[in-house]
C-alpha cells in the first residue's frame, strides 16, 4: 500500500494560523471556482454549513512548498464563500480548508486539517497519495476508523494532496461536427488502451491524449466508418483504497476526483513535465484534432458518485465542504450514506448544489473544451428522488432546455443498483439510452441459443430478435402507435468495456477474473457466451482447432452484421473489429496492462474481420434504408405502395402468427422499404444449424442482389441476383443482406 503510517515523521499537525482577509468580491452572480481578473483572481466555493473557509495559495520553491491562507467572506446567500486576492495569475496552485462542527452522527465532518480540492478546479497537480493523512478521522494501518465513533484527526493532509490550479480564460473557436444521430457510429475506447501498444505511433505519444488524436489513429477510425469516439472517463480520478493496497489502479476511471479537471496521467510526459496547464491544453488539442478529422468526442462521465467512498472514506473534496450538501443520506440518519451505485456513496440529485455542479461541469466541457456529448454512468441515480426514479427529473428537464446541452449527444446508462434501478427507455428526450435489452437479445439468439442448439436442444423464438432489429419500439415507442423517442434513442451494442469483448464472448463459457484479486466475486455471470467447444485460446501443446476458429469468426460476423442492420445507433467496442481479447476477464476495470490494451499485431483472419466491419458500416452509410429515424408502421407511407417493413417466412409469404412462437423456427426474412429514395433491403437470418431453403418475397417486384453473406470470411462482390419467388438455400448459422433496386 502506497501510504504513510500514522506515525510517519513526515506527517505534520494542522496549525491554525492567522489568515489574511481576502478582498470582497463584487461580481454578481458569483461564479464558483477560480477566475482571473485584471488585478488577480476571484475565488468562490460552496459550503453552506461551514463556520469559516480559508483559501490556501500554494507556492513552490527549492526548499519545498509554502502556504498562504486568506479568510473568505460569506456572501449574501449564506451558502457561498468568496474572496478576491490581488496578484494571482494563471498557474497558481490553491485549495481550501473548511471550519465547522465535527459530529459524524449528523453528517458534520468539518476538519480544517484537510487540504481540500476545489470542486470547480479546472486543472490539478496530480493524484492524492493514499495514507492516513487523507482521512479526516483517526484510522489504523488498514485505514479503518479507530476508535468508534470516528474522532477528528488533526494530521495535516497538504503534503499528500493534489492542488487545484488557476487557469486563464481561453479564446475558443470550437467547430462541433454535429453529426446527425442517424449517421452516428460510436466507437467506445480508452485513451491509453487504444494506442499503448500501437507501434506505428511515436513512442512518446502512445497511450496519451495526443496519441489518440494522431492522424494514424483518426484515419484508422474513419476507415472503419466511425463518426464518434466515446472515451472512458477522463475526469481526474483517485483509485479506491482497496485497489491501491493491491498495487492496482482504477484503469477505467470510474472513481472521479474532479468534474472539471482532466486526468493528468493520460497526457504525454512532455505535457506533465510542463505542468497542469499544458495537460489541459493537450486535452483541448485532442478534441480539436478529432474534430478536424470529422469525429465527435463523447465523454463517459461519472456524476453518480465520487472517489470519497463511504462515510468513513477519505476527505479530499466534496465531503470536506459538507457531505450532507452533496451526498444522499439514509432517511432520518444523516450520518449514513444511501448507496445506489455500489461504491459507498451516491450524489443526491434532489439538491441544488449537485444539480449546479453537474450542469456547470457539462457546459464547461462543451463550451470550453469542445466535447460533443456525454454518456452518463449509472444514470438512474441522476434522476432519483431517493427510492423513486423521476422521468421528469429537474436535471433532465434542465439539459433538455439548456441552449448548450440540448444540442449535444446525451446518452444514459439507464440503470443503477438502487430500488427500481432498471429504466431503459424511460428517460426524457433528447437523450438516448444504452439498450441492454438489445445486447442480451442478440447475444441470446446468436450465442447462447446456438450453444443450446449444438447440444441438441432448442433456442428461443424469433419475437425478441425481430423487435431489436426493428428498433426496440417496446422500450422507446411509448404507445400502441409507436412514436415516443424513436429508434435513434436506442444505442445498440453487443459488447462494451464492462463485460466480455466480442472475441471473448464466443471463446469463453465463464469469466476468468483471477487477476483482479477478488476471488471471482466481481464481474457478471450473465454473459450469454459460448466457447464453441474449446475454452479460451488453446495452447502450444493443444492449439485451437481450425473448425472452432471458423465457427467463432462466423458468429462474430453474425453479431456485427445484426448490429449494423438494426434500427438504432450502433456502438462498437474498440478492438472488437479485429477480435481483440481480454483473456476472459469480463471486469478488467483494474487492469492497466496488456489485458486491457489493444493488441495491434494481427493475424490474417483478424484483418479479414476488420475489413468486414468497415464494409458493413460503409453499406450503412450509403443506404438510408439501413438507418431509419422513425419507427416502422408495417404499412405503406407517403407515395410508397409497399409497407415500410414486412416479415416473411422461409416460404416467401408473410410470417404466420403461430411461427413467431415456435422455437424450432429459426428463419426470418425482414424486408425494409427504401421508398423512392433508396433500394429496398432484405435481411435474411438463419439461426438454425442446418441449411434452410427459402423463397424470396414479392416485395415491389424488383430482383434481389446479394450484398453480403456472413459465411464469407471477407467481403466480396457477388453476381447472385434473384427474382421474387425464386429459391435458394441459406447456410446454417448465417445471415444475408440483399438490395432490390428502387422504382424509377
Amino acid at each position: 500500500m502506497t501510504s504513510l503510517p500514522a506515525t510517519s515523521p513526515t506527517a505534520t499537525r494542522y496549525v491554525a494560523r492567522a489568515s489574511e482577509r481576502a478582498l470582497p468580491v463584487r461580481l454578481r452572480p458569483v461564479r464558483l471556482g477560480a477566475h482571473l481578473t485584471d488585478t488577480g483572481a476571484d475565488f468562490a466555493v460552496l459550503a453552506p454549513h461551514a463556520t469559516a473557509v480559508d483559501l490556501c495559495l500554494i507556492d513552490r520553491s527549492a526548499s519545498g512548498i509554502t502556504e498562504r491562507r486568506y479568510s473568505l467572506h460569506r456572501d449574501a446567500s449564506f451558502t457561498t464563500w468568496v474572496g478576491h486576492v490581488s496578484g494571482v495569475r494563471a498557474g497558481q496552485e490553491y485549495g481550501y480548508r473548511v471550519h465547522g462542527p465535527w459530529n459524524p452522527d449528523t453528517g458534520m465532518r468539518f476538519n480544517p486539517a484537510q487540504f481540500l480540492l476545489d470542486p470547480y478546479a479546472r486543472a490539478i497537480t496530480g493524484t492524492p497519495r493514499l495514507g492516513p493523512e487523507l482521512y479526516g478521522h483517526k484510522v489504523n494501518d488498514a485505514l479503518d476508523p479507530v476508535p468508534l465513533p470516528p474522532q477528528r484527526d488533526d494530521t495535516d493532509s497538504l503534503e499528500a494532496m493534489c492542488r487545484g490550479v488557476v487557469t486563464a480564460p481561453t479564446e475558443t473557436h470550437i467547430r462541433h461536427p454535429y453529426t446527425p444521430w442517424s449517421h452516428t457510429v460510436i466507437y467506445e475506447t480508452h485513451v491509453r488502451g487504444l494506442t499503448q501498444q500501437l507501434a506505428a505511433l511515436p513512442e512518446e505519444l502512445r497511450g496519451t491524449y495526443a496519441g489518440l488524436a494522431h492522424p494514424i489513429v483518426t484515419n484508422y477510425l474513419r476507415s472503419l466508418g466511425v463518426t464518434a469516439v466515446e472515451l472512458l472517463p477522463i475526469h481526474a480520478k483517485m483509485s479506491e483504497p482497496f485497489l491501491t493496497e493491491r498495487d492496482l489502479t482504477n484503469y477505467w476511471g470510474y472513481s472521479t476526483l474532479s468534474y472539471f479537471a482532466p486526468e493528468p496521467s493520460l497526457a504525454t510526459a512532455t505535457a506533465r513535465a510542463a505542468g497542469p496547464l499544458a495537460v489541459l491544453q493537450e486535452v483541448r488539442d485532442m478534441v480539436a484534432r478529432l474534430h478536424d478529422a470529422g469525429l465527435e468526442v463523447i465523454l463517459d462521465v461519472v456524476y453518480n458518485h465520487t472517489c470519497e467512498g463511504g462515510v468513513n472514506g477519505p476527505t479530499v473534496s466534496l465531503r470536506g465542504f459538507g457531505q450532507t450538501t452533496y451526498y444522499m443520506q439514509v432517511p432520518n440518519q444523516p450520518g449514513q450514506f444511501y448507496d445506489t451505485t455500489g461504491t459507498g456513496n451516491s450524489l443526491d440529485f434532489r439538491r441544488t448544489p449537485v444539480l449546479q455542479l453537474t450542469l456547470d461541469s457539462l457546459r464547461y466541457w462543451v463550451s470550453e473544451i469542445g466535447v460533443d456529448g456525454f454518456r452518463f454512468d449509472l444514470a438512474a441515480t441522476l434522476a432519483r428522488r431517493g427510492d423513486h426514479f423521476d422521468t421528469n427529473h429537474p436535471l433532465y428537464l434542465a439539459m433538455a432546455t439548456d441552449p448548450i446541452l440540448s444540442n449535444v449527444k446525451l446518452i444514459n446508462e439507464p440503470w443503477d443498483l438502487g430500488p427500481n434501478g432498471w429504466q431503459t427507455g424511460n428517460f426524457l428526450p433528447p437523450t438516448a439510452d444504452w439498450n441492454d435489452r438489445y445486447r442480451d437479445s442478440i447475444r441470446q439468439f446468436w450465442v447462447a441459443d446456438q450453444r443450446a442448439v449444438a447440444g441438441g436442444g432448442l433456442g428461443g423464438d424469433l419475437r425478441d430478435v425481430a423487435t431489436r432489429l426493428a428498433g426496440s419500439a417496446d422500450l422507446f415507442g411509448h404507445g400502441r402507435s409507436p412514436s415516443g423517442r424513436g429508434p435513434l434513442a436506442s444505442v445498440n451494442f453487443i459488447t462494451a468495456h464492462d463485460g466480455f469483448s466480442l472475441y471473448d464472448l464466443v471463446s469463453y463459457d465463464s469469466k476468468h477474473n483471477e487477476a483482479n484479486g477478488e476471488n471471482g466475486r466481481d464481474g457478471t455471470d450473465n454473459n450469454r457466451s459460448w466457447n464453441h467447444g474449446v475454452e479460451g485460446e488453446g495452447s502450444d501443446t493443444a492449439p485451437l482447432p481450425e473448425n472452432v476458429l471458423r465457427a467463432r469468426t462466423r458468429t462474430m460476423r453474425n453479431l456485427i452484421g445484426t448490429l449494423v442492420f438494426s434500427a438504432g445507433v450502433p456502438m462498437l467496442y474498440g478492438g472488437d473489429e479485429f477480435a481483440d481479447t481480454k483473456f476472459g476477464n469480463n471486469n478488467a476495470y483494474c487492469q492497466d496492462n496488456h489485458v486491457s490494451w489493444l493488441d495491434w499485431d494481427h493475424e490474417e483472419w483478424q484483418r479479414e474481420l476488420q475489413a468486414t466491419v468497415a464494409y458493413l458500416f460503409r453499406l450503412r452509410s450509403e443506404h438510408r434504408v439501413l438507418r431509419p429515424s422513425m419507427f416502422y408502421t408495417e404499412s405503406p407511407s407517403g407515395r410508397d405502395h409497399i409497407p415500410d417493413l414486412q416479415w416473411f417466412a422461409d416460404t416467401g409469404e408473410p410470417m404466420p402468427e403461430h411461427r413467431w412462437f415456435d422455437p424450432s423456427n429459426r428463419l426470418l426474412q425482414m424486408l425494409r422499404s427504401g421508398s423512392e429514395r433508396d433500394a429496398d433491403a432484405l435481411v435474411v437470418i438463419n439461426g438454425s444449424n442446418h441449411h434452410v431453403p427459402i423463397r424470396f418475397p414479392q416485395g415491389r417486384g424488383n430482383p434481389f442482389a446479394l450484398a453480403w453473406d456472413s459465411s464469407w470470411p471477407t467481403p466480396r462482390s457477388s453476381e447472385r441476383i434473384y427474382q421474387p419467388g425464386a429459391c435458394t438455400r441459406v447456410e446454417p448459422l448465417t445471415m444475408q443482406l440483399y438490395f432490390a433496386n428502387p422504382e424509377r
